[in-house]
C-alpha cells in the first residue's frame, strides 16, 4: 500500500496557514515549534519559536509543512498542486469557497464531462484542484 502526502514549506506563517486547513478540512494538527524539538540547540535564538514541523492528519489525508527556510524550495513555491478529491457537488463548492477567501480562483467551480471541479490558489499561495465524478 502506498499514501501519498504532500509536504509544504511556508514562509513563516507555517502556523497560520495549518489552522485554515485544519478548519477546511478537519483531521488532527499537531504542531512543533523549534524550541520544542530535541533540534532545539541547533537552530540560534531568532528561530526558536518557529514551525520545524506541522502535520494535520484526516481518515484520507495527510498534509505536512515547515516555516524552515529551503531556498531551493522557495523558488517553486506554485509549482505544484494539492488536488482534493469530494464525495458531492456540494463539498466542492464548500471547500472551493473557503479556500478561495484571502486567494484567488483560477477556475470557477464547473461541470464537466467528468464531473464537477475548480481550481484555487489560497491566501498561501499553494494551489488546489477540487474535484468530484458527481455531475
Amino acid at each position: 500500500m502506498i499514501k501519498l502526502s504532500s509536504y509544504i514549506n511556508f514562509n513563516n506563517n507555517a502556523t497560520e496557514a495549518m489552522t485554515f486547513y485544519h478548519q477546511v478540512l478537519g483531521g488532527k494538527l499537531s504542531l512543533m515549534k523549534v524550541k520544542d524539538s530535541p533540534m532545539k540547540d541547533m537552530f540560534p535564538a531568532e528561530q526558536q519559536d518557529i514551525i520545524l514541523h506541522a502535520d494535520l492528519t484526516g481518515d484520507d489525508f495527510t498534509i505536512q509543512g515547515t516555516d524552515m527556510p529551503d531556498s531551493d524550495v522557495q523558488a517553486f513555491v506554485g509549482a505544484v498542486s494539492i488536488s482534493l478529491t469530494l464525495a458531492s457537488v456540494a463539498e466542492v463548492h464548500d471547500k472551493f469557497e473557503k479556500l478561495r477567501e484571502g486567494g484567488k480562483a483560477k477556475h470557477e467551480v464547473m461541470s464537466f464531462f467528468a464531473g464537477t471541479m475548480g481550481n484555487v490558489t489560497d491566501k498561501y499561495g499553494v494551489r488546489w484542484n477540487i474535484f468530484t465524478p458527481e455531475k
